[in-house]
C-alpha cells in the first residue's frame, strides 16, 4: 500500500523494512570472524524489570506488569505474559559475560520499567530501577565503555519526557557517569541526549556516538505536540553530524524508538510523521558520515534500509528484540528473551551479527538458563555484509511471493516462539519488506 502522501512522503520516509528469521542454531559461533573485522559490541535493549514478579498460586497475581492477566507458564525466569524478573535479566548478562566475546562497548537502548499502569509507578520508582539496572550492568562489565539511550518507559508519567532539565534527566545522568565524559553528561540534562567519541586504538578514524532521545518525537508524548524542534535537538544533531563530516569521523546513531514503519501497524510510523520526515532527511544529507543505526522500542527483532531520493540503499538501521517476554493477551507470537552481538571493520562498517535468545519455557522447566545462538545474519540470508546494499538485495529477496526464506525471516522476526497461526501480520510483514 502507499504510505499516505504519495510518492513524497515515500521518498521523506525512504525505508525498506526487513524482519531477520533462521531456526536456533546449538551454540555460540566458535573462532574468528572476517579477517577484516577489528572490532565487536553488545547490544541490549527493552529490560523492563518487573519487580513484582514472583511465583503465587493466584495467577493473576504472578506479576503487575500482567495487568490482572493469568500467567501463561510462570517459572523463575519470567513468563510471557509479564516483563522480566531480575533472574531474567541476571541470566542475559551472565551469558554475555560468560560468552567470552571481546567487546569493545555496548549500546544499551533503554526502557527499564515494567509496562504497568500509571499510579503503580512514580519518579522515584523509575528513578530506583533505571539505577539499579545501570549497577547492574556495571557490575557485570566494571571495564567495558556503555552507551545508553533512554526509553519511552525510563520517566514518569511515561511516555511524557521533557524538552528541558529535569528530576529523571539529573538522575539517570549520574548513574551514566562512570560511563559518559563531563561534556556528555552536561548535555543529557538538558534533554536527554548527548554524543561522545569511542576511543578505539585499531580503528583508522574515529568513531562518534550519538545517543538520540527519540521518546520526543513519540506519538503519545504529548509534552511535545506543536513544537518543531523539542529541546532543539535536530538542529544539535545536523550540527553534530557536519561537524562529524568535516572531521572526517564516522557515527553511530542510537535511540529507543525507531524512524520508519512500525512493523505491525500498517502504514503507521513509531515517531509523529513531521519529526519522522525531518530525521530521515538528516540522516540521508549525511549517510557517508552514518556507519549503522540501532534502536530498540517494538521487541521485534527487524532491519531497515534507508534510500536516497534516487531510492538507492545509503544507510542501514537496527531494530533489536527485547530482553523481557512480556507481550500483549491479544498477541498471537510469544517473544523469547533476546541479546545481539555486533562485528564492524575499520571504517565501523557493520560485518555481521550474532543474535542470541533463551528459550524461555524451557529454561523455566529446567530451572536453568540455557542462552543460544539464533542466527548468524550473514549466514542465514548469503549475504557478504551488513551494509546497505547488500541488506537490499537481500530485502528484495525475500519480497518475492511466497519466498521461502520469508517464511524463515518470519521467525526470527518473533524471536523463534511459540507460534499460532500468524494470520494478517506476516500478510503486512510481507507488503512491507521494501517501501520504494
Amino acid at each position: 500500500m502507499e504510505p499516505p502522501g504519495g510518492r513524497a512522503a515515500r521518498l521523506a520516509l525512504g525505508l525498506a523494512l526487513l524482519c531477520s528469521a533462521l531456526r536456533a542454531a546449538e551454540a555460540a559461533p566458535a573462532g574468528p570472524g572476517p579477517q577484516s573485522a577489528v572490532g565487536q559490541f553488545w547490544h541490549v535493549s527493552d529490560l523492563h524489570l518487573d519487580p513484582t514478579y514472583h511465583i503465587t498460586p493466584d495467577r493473576t497475581k504472578v506479576c503487575s506488569s500482567s495487568k490482572g492477566a493469568n500467567a501463561s507458564n510462570p517459572g523463575p525466569f519470567g513468563d510471557f505474559l509479564c516483563d522480566s524478573p531480575y533472574q531474567l535479566i541476571l541470566s542475559a548478562f551472565t551469558f554475555m559475560k560468560d560468552s567470552r566475546q571481546q567487546a569493545s562497548f555496548m549500546i544499551w537502548t533503554g526502557d527499564s520499567p515494567p509496562h504497568v499502569p500509571v499510579k503503580e509507578l512514580s519518579t522515584k520508582l523509575v528513578i530506583n530501577i533505571i539505577g539499579n539496572m545501570s549497577s547492574t550492568i556495571q557490575s557485570f562489565f566494571p571495564d567495558l565503555q556503555v552507551f545508553p539511550a533512554l526509553g519511552n518507559h525510563d520517566y514518569w508519567p511515561q511516555d511524557q519526557l521533557p524538552v528541558t532539565t529535569s528530576e529523571v534527566y539529573n538522575a539517570v545522568a549520574d548513574f551514566w557517569k562512570p560511563w559518559l565524559t563531563d561534556e556528555a553528561i552536561s548535555t543529557f540534562r538538558k534533554g536527554g541526549f548527548y554524543t561522545q567519541l569511542f576511543e578505539s586504538s585499531v580503528g583508522s578514524q574515529p568513531l562518534r556516538i550519538i545517543s538520540l532521545n527519540t521518546n520526543l518525537y513519540y506519538s503519545p508524548n504529548s509534552v511535545t505536540v506543536n513544537i518543531t524542534d523539542p529541546a532543539n535537538q535536530l538542529a544539535w544533531l545536523e550540527g553534530i553530524l557536519e561537524a562529524s563530516s568535516q572531521k572526517q569521523e564516522k557515527v553511530y546513531i542510537i535511540g529507543h524508538v525507531p524512524v520508519g514503519y512500525l512493523p505491525y501497524a500498517r502504514n503507521t510510523t513509531a515517531i509523529r510523521e513531521y519529526y519522522n520526515e525531518r530525521l530521515v532527511k538528516i540522516f540521508r544529507k549525511y549517510s557517508s558520515v552514518i556507519a549503522g543505526q540501532f534502536f530498540g522500542h517494538t521487541h521485534r527483532d527487524s532491519i531497515m534500509v534507508l534510500l536516497d531520493e534516487e531510492e538507492k540503499p545509503v544507510n542501514s538501521l537496527f531494530v533489536a528484540p527485547a530482553v523481557t517476554p512480556v507481550k500483549n493477551v491479544w498477541q498471537m507470537e510469544s517473544n523469547n528473551p533476546g541479546v545481539r552481538f555486533y562485528q564492524y571493520d575499520l571504517d565501523y562498517s557493520l560485518l555481521d551479527l550474532w543474535q542470541f535468545y533463551l528459550d524461555l519455557r524451557d529454561a523455566n522447566k529446567k530451572n536453568e538458563s540455557d542462552w543460544k545462538l539464533e542466527y548468524i545474519l550473514t549466514k542465514a540470508y548469503g549475504i557478504e555484509d551488513l551494509k546497505p546494499e547488500s541488506l537490499y538485495e537481500m530485502a528484495k529477496q525475500l519480497s518475492v511471493p511466497h519466498s521461502k526464506l520469508f517464511e524463515q525471516y518470519y521467525n526470527n522476526f518473533i524471536i523463534v516462539s511459540i507460534r499460532k497461526q500468524c494470520g494478517d501480520e506476516k500478510s503486512l510483514l510481507q507488503c512491507m519488506l521494501i517501501l520504494t
